[in-house]
């Protein structure tokens, strides 16, 4: 599903920024090249990050040595 339809933003392309930087909504979204248009995206794009990187956590430390 598209989360930021200003830049074509889809809930996949989050997740995976998600896995590969620690930044909020603005800062995935520049180093996905973009920059938020007019922001109603923002909440929910911060809300997939946070829950993207829990489940990596709880992920990692489950199979943690």
């Amino acid at each position: 599903m598209y989360v930021c339809i200003c830049n074509a933003i889809k809930e996949t392309d989050l997740r995976r920024a998600a896995r590969q930087s620690t930044g909020d909504a603005e800062a995935v979204y520049a180093s996905l090249g973009k920059q938020p248009n007019c922001g109603t995206c923002l909440c929910e794009a911060d809300a997939i990050l946070s829950e993207e990187r829990q489940g990596v956590t709880t992920c990692c430390k489950e199979f943690a040595v």
